[in-house]
């Protein structure tokens, strides 16, 4: 009679207090410990977005590791769970809580559908969403007061990586393929934690100067393994202050723990309004602002193709359709420039993000998405409109990283990448000529701001 543990964003063995659950109970009866991964239909889209190949491989790892005891098996959860569970006669289905709207919807089916406990036990958060609210007993709606909440409130230890589990061999289907033309990087717990040792040992250090500089190497490139759980972000909080204590340089390792509360910060605020995912929390101009029809599909195809006519905003996109990934101050800049220069409304970005980025994860992406609108929890304000030449300018100062990904602009020198209009000439051949004015745009985007706010009978706020 198995004890089944039930996978989903824990793809890991170590500092998993599911699995713990699991395994106690296992031995206080003397049985084994079957690891079941659901393929759900719902969210295993064809042809496969780069995160299901990068979860593909994260699952081969995993197996890997159980000695090729991770058990698949592919269709509903709330049929595939309750059946697997009746297979193996289980007297308990063991998870981490699913914190973000699907999966708690999935999860209530589930539990409907059993006949057994399932037990839920620790999230994919340090501090569980909906577990921090403000003196009034109401959810935060700034993001440093969550952060005092958060660092007053503090989180477990690492729970430790249980030896000797008793895995039990149980029949499922093969491991989920997911072949992509997007170059991934390795997966699987083991090889995350070498990635973020390397990055604490080698960039820790610097990293509140180099984290927005995109032409260095100066991020963790931890996003993904946080989404599918091959590492917590208990044991990451916990090498940051061993790294501080050690003698790192302590404000850069809080400036990486303020990233991981901003992470928890977004999981509550999605945890307190669900809606989030689709639906801006504040209005910040008239329906009728938003561009629409065949102009800007076209331009929203320009835009996802990186040909702007921007070096910087193009080098991004580019990034992204490569590799699967975007630096994240690179992320803000071309959201910016989608909404508030080609005045798009941020889902149809969110969407395509989502389904490009191997990190694509529903509370982060849709949240920060946002808060580059100006429509989210402690949005930065819609007056806020990143220049994309100034951006360049400032954080791609010699302009290696455009030339990186733009190579039709490889032969200007330094920094007059980021302006090629303004080289002799003009742009060079190849490469498109600017989209629209930034100027314009924004004193457009401003324009709609200020006269929604005033038909509101708000102040301006500029």
């Amino acid at each position: 009679m198995p004890v089944l543990l039930w996978l989903r964003r824990d793809l890991r063995l170590a500092d998993n207090p599911a699995l713990l659950a699991a395994a106690d109970r296992a031995r206080a009866t003397g049985d084994e410990v079957a690891a079941l991964f659901v393929v759900d239909p719902a969210l295993w889209s064809s042809p496969p977005t780069p995160r299901l190949a990068y979860l593909a491989r994260s699952l081969r790892a995993l197996d890997e590791r159980l000695g090729g005891r991770l058990t698949i098996r592919t269709g509903r959860p709330e049929q595939v769970v309750p059946a697997v569970a009746h297979e193996l006669a289980a007297p308990s289905v063991h998870v981490a809580a699913a914190t973000e709207p699907y999966g708690q919807r999935r999860d209530d089916r589930v539990e409907r559908a059993l006949g057994v406990e399932l037990v839920r036990t620790g999230c994919p958060y340090a501090v569980a969403p909906g577990r921090l609210v403000t003196r009034a007993g109401t959810p935060f709606q700034v993001y440093t007061a969550f952060r005092d909440a958060w660092l007053d409130h503090g989180w477990a230890a690492p729970a430790p990586e249980p030896a000797g589990v008793p895995w039990a061999d149980v029949p499922g289907d093969p491991l989920p393929e997911a072949s992509t033309e997007v170059p991934l990087s390795a997966a699987g717990e083991v090889a995350a934690r070498e990635r973020w040792s390397a990055f604490v040992a080698e960039a820790l250090a610097d990293y509140r100067w180099t984290r927005d500089r995109p032409d260095l190497a100066g991020t963790s490139a931890m996003s993904a393994a946080l989404k599918y759980g091959e590492v917590h972000p208990r044991t990451l909080l916990a090498d940051l202050a061993a790294a501080a204590r050690a003698g790192v340089d302590p404000a850069s390792a809080a400036t990486f723990r303020d990233e991981l509360a901003w992470r928890d910060f977004h999981a509550d605020v999605l945890w307190h309004r669900p809606d989030a995912t689709h639906r801006s929390l504040r209005a910040v101009a008239s329906d009728d602002d938003w561009a629409t029809g065949a102009a800007a599909d076209a331009a929203f195809d320009a835009w996802a193709a990186g040909r702007t006519g921007y070096p910087f905003v193009d080098a991004g996109m580019r990034q992204l359709a490569e590799t699967g990934w975007m630096h994240n101050r690179l992320r803000m800049v071309v959201a910016s420039f989608l909404v508030k220069d080609l005045h798009v409304a941020w889902q149809r970005g969110a969407a395509l993000f989502l389904d490009g980025l191997v990190d694509g994860d529903t509370a982060q992406n849709q949240l920060n998405w946002q808060w580059v609108a100006g429509t989210g929890r402690d949005a930065a304000p819609y007056f806020r409109v990143f220049n994309p030449v100034a951006q360049g300018q400032r954080l791609d100062p010699e302009g290696d990283y455009v030339r990186r990904w733009v190579p039709e602009l490889r032969a200007l020198p330094g920094a007059a990448v980021h302006e090629p209009w303004a080289a002799p000439g003009g742009p060079p051949p190849g490469y498109p000529p600017r989209l629209v004015d930034h100027a314009t745009e924004r004193r457009v985007a401003l324009d709609a701001y200020h006269a929604h706010r005033a038909a509101r009978g708000a102040p301006s706020g500029d």
